[in-house]
């Protein structure tokens, strides 16, 4: 069956809805100019300033180039002035370290064909504290030892020149046969007595001549035989028994080397236990001479006086 072909015929349209047609479309074209007038106004500002914005954006760029610059020279050149160029002469610790604290660098001049320099103990110095103490506790030492010495040294040669300087024949004895006797032959002359100087004096005082034999003034036991005791200097202590009396007899002031007896060693009346001298609290040669019974402090003249004979 063969197909008919028809040409394309429109459909009566009537003539008003032509029109109607007509005035749309005219409708139309008149909203599209209106709007791209619209959008071509909107845009000629933007295409006025145009012009503005392109000669701003060089300069911006020159003033943040300029910024970089100004901030590199100011961190860069300090640093570049810090760099120690090198040098063809030789520096010296001082100057190294003066230039760059941070850094250190060891020299030397000496020749490695020479002898190996020994460092000991005494070629540097303390740094610690604790060295620092124990250095000067060193020093406090030798002193105090070297003061001992010249002081033992005194005491030798004072010792020395009072034996050198008296001749007596220490097999002398105290006038008298008494249980008790004067612990000087004669010849003193008495001086500060009993309880002198307010009461503080316990003895007698016998001024005499340097050199001149002292006595046990009875027999009994050395108790203290010392080169210095005290405000005595060099003295003897003797323990005795008289009469059933518990007796001590003091002599004070002897003469430097000049003792006989020791500690502990039982002596007789009259013996030499050493010479007058002028040896610790004292100002000229004399005996110092105290007697104490049961402990407590006599009048020796006194006593003297009643017993020796």
């Amino acid at each position: 069956m063969a197909e008919e072909n028809h040409p394309h015929e429109e459909p009566d349209v009537p003539v008003a809805s032509r029109r109607e047609r007509a005035r749309q479309m005219a409708s139309r074209a008149k909203k599209s100019v209106t709007r791209r007038t619209t959008v071509a106004k909107s845009s000629a500002p933007a295409a006025k300033a145009s012009p503005r914005s392109s000669a701003r954006r060089p300069l911006r760029s020159l003033v943040i180039f300029s910024m970089v610059g100004g901030l590199v020279a100011t961190v860069g050149l300090p640093a570049y002035g810090a760099i120690t160029l090198p040098s063809d002469e030789p520096q010296t610790l001082q100057q190294v370290a003066a230039e760059d604290a941070q850094s250190l660098v060891i020299a030397s001049d000496a020749d490695a064909s020479e002898e190996p320099v020994d460092l000991g103990r005494e070629s540097y110095s303390a740094t610690t504290a604790e060295e620092i103490e124990e250095k000067k506790a060193e020093e406090a030492a030798a002193e105090a030892a070297a003061e001992r010495a010249r002081l033992a040294a005194a005491a030798a040669s004072s010792a020395e020149t009072s034996q050198t300087s008296y001749s007596v024949d220490l097999s002398m004895v105290a006038p008298g046969t008494g249980a008790v006797r004067y612990p000087l032959a004669g010849g003193y002359t008495v001086g500060d007595g009993f309880l002198a100087r307010g009461g503080s004096h316990m003895g007698v005082d016998m001024l005499i001549g340097g050199g001149t034999p002292i006595y046990a003034a009875a027999g009994g036991v050395v108790r203290m035989s010392q080169e210095s005791l005290g405000g005595y200097g060099v003295a003897v202590v003797i323990d005795h028994v008289i009469n059933g009396q518990s007796v001590t007899t003091t002599y004070g002031h002897m003469t430097y080397g000049s003792r006989q007896v020791v500690a502990g060693q039982t002596v007789s009346a009259g013996q030499i236990i050493g010479l007058v001298g002028s040896t610790g609290r004292s100002t000229a040669n004399h005996l110092h001479f105290e007697v104490a019974i049961g402990g407590s402090n006599v009048d020796p003249m006194a006593w003297l006086a009643q017993n020796a004979g």
